[in-house]
């Protein structure tokens, strides 16, 4: 397939009707034609969207989604981020890298049946279960990989520096061991994992300092100039300003709050994608903003964890640009992110339609539109709009949905962002590739059948 008719399609400059999209091999867009006859070209079956790019995930964790939602014995009612943490060192050290590679795959087929046509993996399972480096150090980048690209997704490879168990010199906790990494071993995984997918156009690799916590700004320099070596335009993210304590440490360490920190010691620019940055100042908001950075929000995680709520109205009245993440996979809908970010806004201010803006008074179509376009400048990708050059994701609802049906225009996303319960998403394109027919992924019963075994592998003793 290299074309398709819509009679309906959200385009870069608006809703248009009767569009004849056409693409080339390559699998990106060279024909729009609004007001076309369709010929003989396939029809979507209801409106097309641009795909949404999932900018943040860390694959393995899909497998011990809803299992950290029981107060531990020994948190006597203070459950944080930081005893949920337990839970994930636990599957952490018991993972093997055909799990990884099971795991990623079954997330991947789920995110596409749901609008997602891209996925940044944030990676940071490096080395055996004993900490020693397998022999091939991307052993576990390359299972989570492959396991994503069996799929169809597109995928922006992230794999993590982590050399600090906290601010100042603390070391890694024997339960980090399979995270520790070094500029000089990261950058290493960085080649390898490029070099075995150099000839995949819908694999970008970049790099992810952890965290200020975990990789201190001397390498985080030192790592962002040897990936200059290798690609000087590629992505690069990093957990900041996540949670109050992470703020509170590094103010005690460097007498600055994170963001602040950050921004004042590394040229963060338009390659950058700053995950959460939850507790930001007036100040820090503006100055992200100003950087041409994105913000990565992943709102169900943020709430499932109770870090708190990313300051989005002034950030974005400061022309800062977003992009939306499933991180630990607690859902795996954009839908569901979206409008718990707005809802987020609507339960703290008591108001209603927050996220909008005089161009676009919908709160779907403000949201969906500055989210694609954000994910994909995060994940380095010519993709995020329906527009000439761009790379075919493509999204088409069921026009029979009843949350969809008797809609037009960006009343088309509010039905379905903040009405519909099953998805609407009928049929996915990536790079032109068609993946998801009529709510169904070729392999999605096979990687669920796989996804069951390894979950009873790694759960039987629990």
């Amino acid at each position: 397939m290299t074309e398709l008719f819509a009679e309906r399609a959200l385009l870069a400059d608006g809703w248009a009707r009767d569009v004849l999209i056409t693409w080339d091999e390559g699998g990106h867009i060279t024909g729009l034609r609004p007001g076309a006859d369709p010929g003989r070209a396939p029809r979507a079956p209801g409106p097309i969207l641009p795909g949404m790019t999932n900018l943040h995930g860390h694959a393995f964790q899909r497998a011990m989604a809803g299992r950290a939602e029981t107060r531990g014995p020994s948190h006597a009612g203070e459950d944080s981020f930081w005893t949920w943490r337990e839970t994930m060192y636990d599957l952490a050290l018991a993972l093997q890298p055909e799990d990884a590679r099971i795991i990623a795959r079954h997330l991947a087929i789920e995110c596409l049946k749901r609008g997602y046509t891209a996925l940044c993996e944030f990676h940071y399972l490096h080395h055996d279960t004993d900490g020693h480096a397998y022999a091939d150090p991307a052993e576990m980048s390359l299972a989570t990989v492959g396991g994503l690209r069996e799929s169809g997704i597109a995928v922006t490879h992230l794999p993590v520096l982590y050399a600090r168990g906290g601010f100042g010199e603390a070391p890694l906790g024997d339960r980090q061991r399979r995270f520790h990494t070094t500029p000089e071993t990261i950058l290493e995984i960085v080649r390898r994992t490029a070099a075995r997918h150099g000839t995949d156009p819908l694999v970008r690799v970049g790099l992810a300092p952890h965290s200020l916590r975990a990789a201190p700004v001397e390498m985080i320099a030192e790592a962002v100039d040897g990936l200059d070596d290798i690609d000087d335009a590629a992505p690069i993210h990093i957990h900041v300003a996540e949670q109050e304590k992470e703020v509170a440490d590094c103010l005690a360490t460097h007498g600055a709050r994170p963001v602040s920190w950050l921004l004042d010691r590394v040229a963060v620019d338009g390659r950058w994608c700053l995950v959460h940055a939850t507790h930001l100042d007036g100040s820090e908001t503006r100055a992200l903003a100003a950087r041409g950075a994105v913000a990565g929000l992943c709102p169900t995680t943020e709430a499932n964890l109770g870090d708190g709520l990313f300051p989005l109205l002034p950030y974005r009245e400061a022309g800062g640009a977003i992009g939306i993440g499933s991180d630990s996979h607690v859902s795996r809908d954009p839908a569901r992110e979206l409008a718990l970010l707005e809802y987020g806004i609507r339960l703290t201010e008591r108001r209603r339609n927050r996220a909008t803006d005089m161009d676009t008074p919908s709160v779907g179509g403000t949201l969906w539109r500055a989210a694609a376009a954000g994910g994909a400048q995060a994940a380095g990708a010519d993709a995020g709009a329906i527009a000439l050059g761009r790379r075919a994701d493509l999204i088409a609802l069921d026009g029979a949905h009843p949350d969809i049906t008797e809609r037009d225009g960006d009343a088309i996303l509010d039905g379905w962002i903040f009405a519909a319960d099953e998805t609407p998403v009928d049929s996915v394109w990536v790079a032109g590739r068609w993946v998801v027919g009529e709510g169904r992924h070729a392999l999605e019963g096979e990687a669920a059948t796989a996804y069951r075994r390894c979950l009873a592998r790694l759960f039987a003793a629990a």
